[in-house]
């Protein structure tokens, strides 16, 4: 091909996707349908984005998914009565153009495979999220829900609770969620109301709400009712303490962003959250260790069994540490984080049991917190009930990975160049690392990546929408 062929190629696709653009946002805003391409989301997608989802599909079939391919599928959906359902246009054009040489039956295929979204009934009420706190992990919750903004979208986030109030507080908790020295600036326009202490973010009026216990906040003040409280602050984790949300006004639900103690459930989004009944009402979406490495191990533990394991979690250092020498009540976490190897603890392996009590016993763990603001890794070494070896394991992590109920939980990546920087916002709960991978007989050592901070937030996400019974219908099946 020359160098015009290349160069006339690119600009083909960038133009395709450049049109796909106003058609995915009115899909998502005006029906509630959210286009993606092998799983990967197409949501709110740059131009660049829309290319790099279609030429991954070469992983999941062995072969191009071009933009003019797909392309047609976007604008039949755009003209079908398809409501509230998640569809995956690289599998309906890929499975289309097997059997098919023209475009003339693309409509009535799409009629077909989306005959259960077409006319869906549009019955749920949208329902009320309030942060309390807006730390790492609220402000990136934040950033997912706005992206989700529109008269279709059923979570909408209406509050955040903080402690303060000074002056001047307001402008920097807006500052703090327009810029990220780790996730980049948002995508889109933050504004501050002063005279009624909001934050405005593309077009979502959130009310900021004051207080120092989460037992005096009257939601119903600011028109908040039946609300799930998300609290990202961890000083509360037991249902005592969870519990003083559900004395104020308007809340009617709790999760904990951080293992929770007692008998409250721990959910790992992708494996366990069937476990949440309409009667839970406060719920813990563990640690973004646990959600990494629980549906890998699942994986394993399904198709070979686990006799036992260790989990060795390599950590970038957390707000709880400091940033030079000085006292902190946990051993080691005083001496300056960005300047040491860190070793401390990890409750994550043992956390694994309550989403996998197949596994209960059989794991220990433990933590090295590194100088690095994101982005971790746990490796997991294991001893198999079955035998198996590097390439076996390997093919089935990726066919998991690729194919499986658990494809949205877990990535892979046969990269032998990837580094910690390059999984800054990846929205898996772990990308298994396949060069990394060592396996002989009966043992095996897996090496697992995972951005702590925005693929858990993603994670948190899941499990808001299974506690207020927000399922989305995803087709083809």
């Amino acid at each position: 091909m020359s160098a015009d062929k290349h160069l006339q190629s690119w600009q083909e696709r960038f133009e395709m996707a450049e049109a796909m653009q106003p058609l995915l946002g009115k899909l998502y805003r005006n029906q509630g349908v959210e286009v993606v391409v092998y799983g990967k989301p197409l949501l709110n997608a740059s131009t660049i984005e829309i290319i790099k989802a279609h030429r991954l599909v070469r992983r999941h079939v062995g072969e191009k998914l071009r933009l003019r391919e797909s392309f047609p599928f976007v604008q039949a959906l755009s003209k079908l009565a398809v409501k509230q359902c998640k569809v995956d246009i690289g599998k309906l054009a890929v499975n289309y153009w097997r059997d098919h040489t023209d475009v003339s039956e693309i409509e009535n295929y799409m009629a077909k495979e989306l005959a259960d979204a077409i006319d869906h009934a549009d019955d749920v009420a949208p329902r009320d999220v309030v942060l309390y706190g807006f730390g790492r992990i609220g402000r990136l919750l934040a950033r997912l829900l706005i992206e989700r903004t529109g008269r279709s979208n059923k979570l909408r986030l209406r509050a955040i609770v903080l402690r303060g109030g000074k002056k001047g507080d307001l402008e920097k908790r807006a500052s703090l969620l327009r810029r990220d020295s780790v996730h980049g600036p948002f995508n889109g326009s933050v504004e501050v109301d002063e005279e009624n202490n909001a934050i405005i973010a593309n077009g979502t009026y959130i009310q900021v709400i004051y207080a120092n216990s989460p037992d005096e906040v009257d939601y119903t003040k600011y028109d908040i009712s039946d609300a799930l409280v998300v609290d990202n602050t961890g000083i509360w984790k037991d249902e005592a303490g969870l519990g003083l949300h559900l004395k104020s006004p308007g809340a009617s639900k709790v999760l904990l962003t951080a293992p929770a103690k007692g008998a409250i459930k721990n959910i790992v989004y992708g494996v366990n959250e069937g476990d949440i009944t309409p009667e839970d009402i406060i719920v813990s979406a563990a640690s973004c260790t646990t959600n990494a490495i629980t549906p890998v191990l699942k994986a394993v533990n399904d198709k070979y069994g686990i006799d036992n394991g260790h989990v060795e979690t390599i950590h970038s250092y957390t707000n709880d540490q400091n940033l030079i020498d000085n006292y902190h009540t946990a051993d080691r976490r005083g001496r300056s984080a960005p300047l040491n190897m860190v070793i401390t603890e990890t409750g994550a392996a043992k956390a694994v049991a309550k989403a996998l009590p197949v596994l209960a016993g059989k794991l220990t763990g433990n933590a090295i917190r590194v100088p690095t603001p994101n982005v971790s890794m746990a490796i997991i070494s294991m001893n198999l009930n079955a035998e198996t070896s590097k390439d076996e394991l390997n093919e089935y992590l990726k066919d998991t990975a690729l194919q499986s109920p658990l494809q949205n939980q877990i990535d892979y990546t046969d990269s032998t160049e990837i580094v910690s920087s390059d999984l800054v916002g990846s929205r898996y709960a772990g990308v298994v690392d396949s060069q990394a991978t060592i396996a002989e007989g009966k043992r095996a050592i897996l090496y697992v990546w995972y951005d702590n901070e925005f693929g858990y937030s993603c994670q948190v996400v899941g499990v808001m929408q299974t506690m207020l019974g927000l399922t989305t219908l995803s087709l083809p099946a």
